[in-house]
């Protein structure tokens, strides 16, 4: 929820609403409006989708301000904004007339975004004689103090800067004007969202009906959503209208950073919980909360003019109820002082007037409704083999925002099954009737005297994307199709967002533009390609590309090669893994007191503050297999991981207030707020080599290769380098080396019975990461057998034995804290630049990783038998611990669950 207007939203192409329309779209659709839910296509595909949203970087402007010299200007630059995300699809038709679909859609994001907008004479990232008075753009937070000195307005509200100066003729000191604007940014670190939906639907021959529904979670927001839709079919089909009804129940809980001092006193006490000294700490927590409902309805009509043009006209309702502010936007406010004290300001010249500034969180209006009309003209060119696609879309809301949409796309096959598809877009809306920059109220401001709400107005947001804008993009698709109905496919757009693209001029200025591009890459499988061409029904004797019917279980990777020259096999692997319950140090639970002695112990006198109590996994997988020989099967693997922490207080720990306030709040944030990572993972390439097969036993050796192409170096609210601290080792994406990945498999059947085994490591080739360690070393030995239950259920049984090392080395100097003199807590030594993340918990520590571990799993393996699906293959494993010895202090392990889907043809 943190910036949820920015999180891409992958949507069905079939739609003709592509992600990169969902993004500026956004300011007219707030979270929970914009829900893809599942499209039930025609013909049963799989389709993965990967996504990438960066946004350039910000240049904001600071002033920096020494106490006796005039303003020192300039730009810091933060990294902004980016978005991970994965899609995946199924649609599959049930019966002839009964089709179900289903999406899955997860994005991580993180970076700096802006939370307000204020005068760049108050966006000093340095004390004004007293750092608590400062508003600073330079820090992921905005601190409210008592206002800014050196801040006063003039009789026509424009800012005026105060120097050292001193009119000789009056004796009054000389200001300067500056009227410009900069951006207070806050930093996230990377967050996660996930979201199912499903729709199934029932198809006449002139008519079909559907239901669907869905839920989206995160850390700080959910949503559950339903639909209802029909589709009309006219005219011998040639007109086409759709019908939709949906309903969005929303709720927003989010925890406000210890370190935000953003005022909520302005909020209705329904929206505002405080909890102090939760969990025995003397932790205080703001949550902001709200519930949200939507109805939405939608109209959309298709009408084929001749074979060569289509029109389309639709139109969509929604209204909106309830908290619709984002918890994180505040505005900045200006409060004068009409009366000064001479005393304390000395004597001013005639129409200039003292101003404190703080931050208040915005407040939107608790009800919108939003209509949209557009209109869509697709003209097909037969001497080119082209269509020429234009949209137009009209948008407006009783928030006063309009906007309007304009989008056109040529798709040019090339031959050979590649496809060109280059496009256009601009967009430009009108700014919200509650939107201003920041705000200028005529009372004076104090810390110990309450606002007069009725000097302020009823609705107030600083929020960029509810300001006047235009967005100008272009693009480009590329897609080729395979036989056997495989299709890949990548695009990539880029996107400028300037005020004075604004229809009509009257944009916001310059300092909110910002630039940013999104690029996706996908793989869709056609199975009613595959099945109508007889792909896949080679594998009715259940063995679905697996040799001779040894189906090993879920959990197990690279144990089959396929069986000739010429066959291709796609899969998905799903694999997720956690860890909860007690400390453990080698075999054996240890109490809170034993980890903070010992559990911290190599280099800081103080010993632990905290511990994790909770961690999960979850990686996404496509298994790519082709065999250029019948010897020879090679295989990639792309993953996309994402992973969260729950963290608390260990009992017995050194209280906070020993240690200077610079480490102390990353503690707290600790405490406040699970951490969660995610994206792209390291990249496996592999070939395996078949060595035996007389038709009841197969011997085959992989050599692997890892690429490191997961991210290594994610930190704690990443606004910018050196800001926050590393993630622990655990919560990284990938190793950062290349690894050496072997292993030796082998596999046997008899009539129902099955059977395998197999070695495996990983062999870290490298000294180190960029970031200056690398993961241990790995070895791992299993055996299975299997019992086929039927011709198409078999039941398998596995056991595991695992040898992980630790880590050597640490974090190098990318860091930066404010850290102490060990022997003298109370002393800070500075900032500095560390060898090391930030340490507060047995997790930063390279010792605690890695140890010897056995496990037992229990899975079942189905194939389609017949019809059109044949040959898909699923399956589903856990695997239980049956016994840890970790490598120094470390979280009980609860288990790991796998599963998998393939076809081969």
């Amino acid at each position: 929820m943190r910036d949820k207007e920015v999180v891409v939203a992958v949507i069905n192409k079939n739609d003709k609403v592509s992600s990169l329309k969902a993004l500026t779209a956004t300011a007219l659709s707030l979270p929970g409006i914009l829900s893809p839910i599942a499209h039930a296509a025609d013909g049963d595909e799989v389709d993965f989708q990967y996504s990438h949203y960066q946004e350039g970087k910000r240049d904001i402007s600071v002033s920096e301000v020494d106490g006796s010299s005039s303003g020192i200007s300039g730009t810091k630059s933060f990294n902004p904004i980016e978005v991970d995300s994965l899609h995946g699809s199924a649609r599959v038709s049930l019966t002839d007339r009964v089709k179900f679909a289903f999406n899955y859609l997860q994005d991580t994001w993180g970076g700096a975004t802006p939370m307000a907008t204020v005068p760049y004479l108050a966006s000093g990232n340095r004390a004004i004689k007293n750092t608590a008075d400062a508003l600073t753009g330079a820090s992921p937070y905005a601190i409210a103090g008592a206002g800014l000195k050196n801040l006063f307005l003039g009789s026509r509200s424009n800012r005026l800067f105060q120097t050292d100066r001193v009119d000789p003729n009056t004796g009054l000191p000389v200001f300067k004007n500056d009227t410009r604007l900069t951006h207070v940014l806050a930093t996230a670190s990377p967050e996660t969202r996930k979201q199912g939906d499903f729709k199934l639907s029932y198809d006449w021959d002139n008519a079909a009906v559907s239901v669907g529904g869905g839920i989206s979670i995160e850390d700080d927001y959910d949503s559950r959503f339903g639909n209802i839709g029909g589709r009309f079919d006219f005219n011998q089909k040639q007109t086409t209208l759709n019908v939709d009804l949906s309903y969005t129940n929303s709720y927003t809980h989010a925890t406000l950073d210890h370190d935000d001092y953003t005022k909520k006193s302005l909020l209705p006490s329904r929206q505002l919980t405080e909890i102090v000294g939760e969990s025995g700490t003397t932790i205080e927590k703001t949550i902001i909360h709200g519930t949200r409902q939507d109805w939405a309805t939608h109209f959309g009509l298709t009408q084929v003019v001749n074979k060569d043009v289509l029109l389309g006209a639709d139109f969509s309702y929604t209204r909106s109820t309830g908290y619709q502010s984002n918890p994180y936007k505040g505005v900045a406010i200006a409060f004068v002082d009409n009366n000064p004290d001479s005393n304390t300001y000395g004597d001013l010249p005639p129409g200039v007037f003292p101003t404190q500034i703080a931050m208040f969180t915005e407040q939107r209006p608790d009800v919108r409704n939003q209509y949209a009309v557009g209109g869509r003209y697709v003209q097909y060119i037969n001497a080119l083999d082209a269509a020429l696609h234009f949209d137009y879309r009209f948008s407006a809301d009783d928030w006063g925002i309009q906007a309007h949409t304009f989008e056109g796309d040529w798709v040019q096959p090339l031959g050979s099954g590649w496809t060109v598809t280059p496009r256009i877009r601009y967009y430009s809306q009108d700014a919200a009737d509650f939107y201003a920059p920041f705000l200028i109220s005529q009372q004076r401001y104090t810390l110990d005297r309450l606002v007069d709400p009725n000097k302020l107005p009823a609705h107030y947001s600083s929020d960029q994307r509810l300001s006047g804008f235009g967005t100008l993009s272009g693009g480009l698709t590329v897609t080729k199709q395979f036989a056997k109905g495989l299709a890949l496919e990548t695009g990539f757009e880029y996107y400028t967002h300037q005020g004075g693209l604004k229809l009509g001029g009257g944009g916001e200025s310059a300092y909110a533009d910002f630039d940013y591009w999104v690029a996706n890459a996908a793989l869709k499988v056609n199975l009613s390609a595959l099945g109508n061409s007889g792909a896949g029904h080679a594998s009715h004797d259940g063995h679905a590309g697996h040799q001779h019917g040894a189906h090993e279980p879920a959990g197990v990777m690279f144990a089959h090669t396929l069986p000739k020259a010429g066959d291709f096999m796609v899969g998905y692997r799903y694999m997720w893994n956690s860890q909860g319950g007690d400390m453990l140090n080698g075999t054996s639970p240890v109490s809170d007191q034993a980890v903070v002695d010992r559990g911290c112990t190599e280099t800081d006198t103080l010993g632990c503050f905290l511990t994790p109590e909770s961690m999960s996994m979850s990686m996404h997988m496509l298994d790519l297999m082709y065999a250029p020989t019948d010897w020879l099967t090679l295989m990639l693997m792309p993953q996309f991981v994402d992973m969260q922490m729950g963290m608390r207080g260990l009992d017995g720990a050194q209280s906070i207030d020993i240690i200077p306030n610079n480490l102390g709040h990353h503690i707290t944030h600790h405490i406040q707020n699970p951490h969660e990572t995610g994206g792209i993972g390291d990249l496996g390439m592999y070939a395996l080599v078949k060595l035996f097969d007389n038709g009841l036993h197969h011997v085959h050796a992989t050599a692997g290769l890892s690429a490191p192409t997961g991210d290594v170096d994610l930190q704690i609210r990443r606004a910018h380098a050196n800001d926050g601290g590393y993630h622990d080792y655990g919560m990284q994406l990938g190793s950062g080396t290349w690894d050496f990945k072997p292993s030796l498999t082998y596999t046997g059947q008899v009539d129902k019975f099955s059977w395998g085994a197999q070695a495996n490591g990983i062999v870290r080739m490298e000294g180190k990461n960029k970031s200056g360690y690398r993961l241990g070393d790995m070895f791992q030995g299993m055996a299975w057998g299997g019992y086929n239950l039927t011709n198409w259920l078999t039941a398998t049984v596995r056991g595991v034995y695992t040898v992980q090392g630790s880590i050597k080395g640490q974090y190098n100097g990318s860091s930066v804290g404010q850290f102490f003199n060990p022997n003298n807590p109370k002393e800070e030594t500075g900032f500095i630049r560390v060898n090391s993340q930030l340490r507060f918990g047995p997790q930063d520590y390279p010792s605690n990783y890695g140890g010897r571990f056995w496990d037992v799993g229990f899975g079942l393996s189905a194939v389609v038998p017949s019809g059109d699906l044949a040959g898909n293959r699923f399956s589903v494993e856990w695997l239980q611990p049956v016994y840890t010895d970790f490598n120094g202090y470390q979280l009980d392990r609860d288990g790991a669950l796998s599963a998998t889907w393939g076809v081969a043809f």
